[in-house]
């Protein structure tokens, strides 16, 4: 008569399984978790070079103003709500707006809407007029600065990225 082999696992058996799974993972996991932060700052980096573009576009095809001013008029303040409305909606070659698809204005919309800062998760953007100081440093209270007059476009984020490079220097 055969003796019956036991199925199944040894609990040393499945001990050396679970210690093994462990020693990978500790392995694996910082890996992982730098991948995220990088995906952020990826993205940020791209966000940063569509909207510096898209500004450069319109300005090519506004007369050379920059988006921002109202009504296309340099003398005037610039304003978020001028930028946006440039960057978002139709446009004549005078930066007169309308809704996308409007017969007569033929520009734009250079972009759906107003990226998310994909470090601190805000929209909004910091204009400074002509005559303003830009920020030497980010403080985290608009997702974007922006100055017209000097084409600068920056991401108000402080931080680093993994490679120790400041997001407000990208």
């Amino acid at each position: 008569m055969m003796k019956a082999t036991p199925k199944g696992f040894t609990l040393v058996e499945v001990l050396i399984v679970v210690v093994i799974l462990g020693i990978i993972a500790a392995i694996a996991l910082p890996q992982f978790s730098t991948a995220s932060a990088d995906a952020r700052s990826s993205m940020l980096r791209d966000d940063l070079r569509v909207m510096r573009t898209q500004i450069m576009v319109f300005k090519g095809q506004h007369i050379s103003v920059s988006p921002g001013y109202p009504d296309g008029d340099e003398s005037e303040t610039p304003t978020e709500a001028a930028f946006l409305a440039h960057i978002t909606l139709a446009s004549k070659s005078n930066c007169e707006t309308a809704a996308p698809g409007t017969p007569g204005y033929p520009y734009g919309p250079y972009m759906r809407e107003m990226p998310e800062n994909p470090i601190n998760g805000k929209r909004t953007v910091q204009v400074i007029p002509d005559n303003g100081t830009l920020p030497t440093s980010p403080d985290d209270s608009h997702g974007w600065i922006y100055q017209p007059f000097t084409l600068i476009f920056r991401a108000d984020s402080t931080g680093t990225d993994t490679a120790s490079q400041s997001y407000f220097d990208y």
